[in-house]
């Protein structure tokens, strides 16, 4: 009896997933900046939370350049978001747009949250649809609904179904 064929990872199978996973990042940088917004100094969020920069709650609260900005975009998306995403759905480094649209969501709401959520646990699942719908849960700050939130949550989904199939 042969063994079940399993996805092996060649130089060229790797070289291709690391193409789409940093093609995922370009992609959720431009959500994530989109949605967030970039604001050089420090300033209170809707919720009261001190933030900066493009959403960044987790650095030293004071001026920054634009420059400074996009470095700590960068590395807190390929150092915490991208990596927590992938290590709970790891089958996301196939779906490039899914990915992306799953970085920005834990970005916004945190990697634990994410990997807790209803959309991750139905792409484990291999329910690309319903994990992609799921995204339009993730709607209130402070416990309530916020249209920002509503609208971001669309484009997110958007993107996911983009991939989703």
């Amino acid at each position: 009896m042969t063994e079940p064929a399993r996805r092996r990872a060649t130089p060229s199978g790797v070289a291709s997933a690391t193409a789409l996973v940093a093609g995922s990042m370009v992609l959720a940088t431009t959500l994530i900046e989109r949605w967030e917004g970039t604001q050089l100094s420090p300033y209170r969020d809707v919720v009261g939370v001190w933030t900066v920069c493009t959403g960044e709650t987790r650095v030293a609260m004071r001026r920054y350049t634009l420059k400074e900005c996009r470095a700590l975009l960068e590395t807190a998306i390929r150092s915490t978001y991208g990596t927590g995403v992938l290590a709970c759905v790891p089958a996301l480094d196939r779906r490039p747009r899914p990915l992306a649209a799953s970085i920005s969501l834990a970005y916004n709401i945190g990697v634990t949250a994410f990997c807790r959520s209803t959309v991750a646990r139905m792409f484990r699942a291999g329910d690309w649809r319903a994990g992609c719908d799921a995204f339009l849960l993730w709607n209130r700050a402070g416990g309530r609904v916020i249209p920002g939130l509503v609208e971001r949550r669309r484009s997110e989904r958007a993107l996911c179904l983009e991939g989703a199939t």
